[in-house]
């Protein structure tokens, strides 16, 4: 295992796999994924929360989400990761930070590495809304939404001048992982505060039940982080945020001959294939509230992110490959709320652009260059610039009924400046805009008097086609290699979704529980489809509008507190999805298709001593799409196994400082891997860590 010197002083906190899900908010707060002053649970939405304790003590972003109904979570890599919500994943499910757009321009279809490049422990908190959300925020926001909050300044909220430090470590053993995140805050009760934050994890090979220690699945990865917080009057406030992370050296180890097999899968025949990634984000935001009713709150709000990938890898036959791509993405986003009586209205508008750049270079094992593509992974020297405007009115429409209606119109335009052609192999360039309106309409039934409520809705959405899909070129899945595609139209997606909950839930008992179900129909779905040629011994794709079809299931959860002590939580998620293949003349599984899951955790808690012993089951994942069977390095024959597991998680006071947690992560020493994934999670292990203040 290898070490830092920074890490050598303290331990690190325990992984959470079951992570916090919000369902007794007292008090409304501004819930940014759906742009609306409420609680969680007074909204027409499939709404989960996962809270800062969740976050820190899990190993990544991907990982905190695991758990929650709805959501599994697949991983390429050790550092990669990426949620499948409702059954769709990629560029079909929309991340913003803090409200910004995280999702670009080269997000690919498949699982990828997005998640993995967040820094979990830079956030307060997060919110989960899965569905489709296009008429807020347009293209991709189909599967779901998921809102991360960055860290603010607690002293801006203090009482006169204050600073703090914080430092939390965590180590893990079966993940051979060392953690550590450093904080200092200075500020001013209600005129200013800055946050300055710094993280850096050290991921050894994993130790993985059965197979041992995985070789080639550690990395390393830093970031830090500023959020500053000023009170300019009454009125206006102003918040500036910086973010930047790089990544080192993460290996996709499934494509390489270091892979160990799992229940059939197949070795890579790779000697190397690596990637290095960089993002940093920034923006300033200036938020205005007043006691109008015309305009009670205002959100404008400038960004700036990058993201730049440089990839390595050589073939068998001991050629180099060297890509990489640089995307720069500007946005704004004007945001206005009113409320009038009990009409609540939100509106406003967004605009992004996103330029890219990218580059290939290829090497004989001499390290002589061989050939100078005209483009990376994407088309070269690219632009895709997206805006729209929106209304959203939510409004009483009798005792105990409410209605929330909205639309969207959005204008989307790609421009690649260079790209491949597969048919000559010249430089090609293609431009295409396309538009679209969105809508949507939920009816919420809330009875004053009545410990139930229930919404049902139908709701809109669709995915204009980005640079990736127009211009991908490259290595695919295990024996796949991917080729440009124009003439592409969007996808479009209909949804209908009814919610029931009922909770008579307060501190010391009751019991609470909610039931989600949804059905999709799918238009024009944009996948990889073969050409039909033959390249170097792998199987030429490109994208088409291949299919329709549909996606549907159900999300239970509940939750039961005995007394102020002891409490019991569940929930289980089910996704079918189906579609039509030309080259098939039946209907098809979706790639991917996560399989019945579900969880249970009995938590007891006492003066700020908590123990919580969690289970998690995974059915076998054997509805498997025709391009899932030819993914031998990931997907075992006949689908990935089933698995259960059984952590204990505890969490204790360490004095006035803070709190110190011991996990144990895995008891039965499992041999798993989440559906699709390219290796396999860590077997036995204990976590370890502490979280003080000064």
């Amino acid at each position: 295992m290898r070490t830092h010197p920074l890490l050598l002083s303290l331990l690190s906190a325990a992984i959470a796999p079951y992570p916090a899900i919000a369902r007794e908010a007292i008090e409304e707060v501004w819930v940014t994924a759906v742009r609306q002053q409420a609680t969680l649970e007074d909204l027409p939405y499939a709404s989960y929360s996962v809270n800062e304790d969740s976050l820190k003590q899990a190993r990544s972003l991907p990982e905190s989400l695991a758990g929650l109904p709805g959501v599994s979570i697949q991983k390429t890599a050790n550092g990669h990761g990426s949620p499948f919500i409702r059954g769709f994943t990629g560029y079909r499910t929309l991340a913003l930070i803090d409200g910004v757009r995280y999702n670009n321009s080269v997000y690919r279809d498949g699982p990828s590495e997005y998640f993995g490049l967040i820094d979990s422990q830079s956030l307060a908190g997060l919110e989960l809304i899965n569905g489709p959300a296009s008429v807020l925020y347009g293209s991709d926001a189909i599967g779901g939404t998921l809102n991360l909050h960055s860290k603010p300044p607690e002293a801006f909220d203090g009482d006169g001048f204050s600073q703090s430090f914080r430092q939390q470590l965590r180590w893990s053993s079966a993940e051979n992982s060392l953690r550590s995140r450093s904080e200092i805050e200075l500020g001013e009760g209600g005129g200013w505060g800055l946050l300055a934050g710094f993280s850096y994890k050290d991921f050894g090979n994993i130790e993985a039940a059965d197979l041992g220690r995985l070789p080639t699945s550690g990395y390393r990865e830093h970031s830090y982080d500023l959020h500053y917080k000023k009170q300019i009057n009454e009125q206006w406030q102003l918040q500036a945020l910086y973010q930047n992370l790089h990544q080192d050296d993460v290996w996709r180890t499934h494509s390489t001959v270091y892979a160990k097999p799992f229940a059939g899968t197949q070795s890579g025949s790779d000697l190397h294939r690596s990637k290095d990634q960089q993002r940093r984000l920034a923006y300033i935001k200036l938020i205005g509230e007043t006691e109008s009713h015309w305009l009670e709150r205002t959100e404008i709000t400038l960004s700036q992110q990058e993201w730049l990938e440089f990839g390595q890898r050589q073939r068998s036959d001991e050629q180099w490959i060297m890509e990489r791509f640089d995307s720069r993405m500007s946005g704004l986003d004007i945001q206005l709320h009113s409320q009038r009586g009990n009409h609540t209205f939100t509106y406003g508008l967004d605009v992004y652009r996103d330029i890219v750049d990218s580059g290939r270079q290829e090497f004989d094992n001499q390290s002589q260059l061989t050939q100078e593509r005209i483009q990376g992974p994407v088309g070269d020297d690219s632009r895709f610039s997206q805006g729209g405007v929106y209304a959203q009115w939510q409004s009483p429409i009798a005792d105990d009924w409410q209605w929330q209606m909205g639309s969207r119109y959005t204008w989307v335009r790609a421009s690649i400046g260079r790209f491949e052609n597969p048919e000559s192999g010249l430089a090609a360039s293609y431009a295409q805009q396309w538009n679209n309106v969105s809508s949507s309409l939920k009816v919420l039934w809330q009875p004053q008097a009545a410990s139930w409520q229930g919404w049902f809705g139908l709701s809109q959405a669709f995915r204009a086609p980005n640079i990736a899909d127009l211009s991908r070129f490259g290595t695919s899945r295990s024996n796949e290699t991917e080729v440009a595609a124009v003439n592409l139209n969007p996808e479009r997606f209909l949804t209908g979704e009814a919610s029931f909950r009922w909770s008579n839930l307060d501190a010391d008992r009751g019991a609470q529980w909610q039931i989600n179900a949804f059905y999709t129909d799918i238009t024009d779905y944009i996948s990889s489809t073969p050409t039909g040629r033959i390249v170097k011994g792998q199987i030429e794709v490109s994208k088409a509008n291949s299919s329709n079809g549909h996606m549907h299931g159900m999300e239970l959860s509940g939750q039961w507190r005995f007394n102020q002590h002891w409490q019991l939580s569940a929930n289980s998620s089910w996704v079918h999805g189906e579609q039509s293949l030309p080259t098939v003349s039946s209907d098809q599984y979706f790639s991917r298709t996560m399989p019945f899951s579900g969880s249970l955790a009995l938590t007891w808690n006492h003066q700020g001593h908590t123990v919580e012993v969690a289970l998690r089951h995974s059915r076998k994942a054997d509805h498997l799409s025709p391009a899932d069977r030819e993914d031998t390095q990931r997907i075992p024959p006949g689908g990935t196994p089933a698995f259960t597991l059984l952590d204990i998680r505890s969490e204790h006071p360490l004095g006035h400082l803070g709190n110190w947690y011991l996990d144990l992560n895995n008891l039965t020493d499992e041999a798993y891997r989440c559906h699709g994934s390219g290796i396999n999670e860590p077997g036995r292990g204990i976590s370890l860590g502490v979280d003080i203040r000064w």
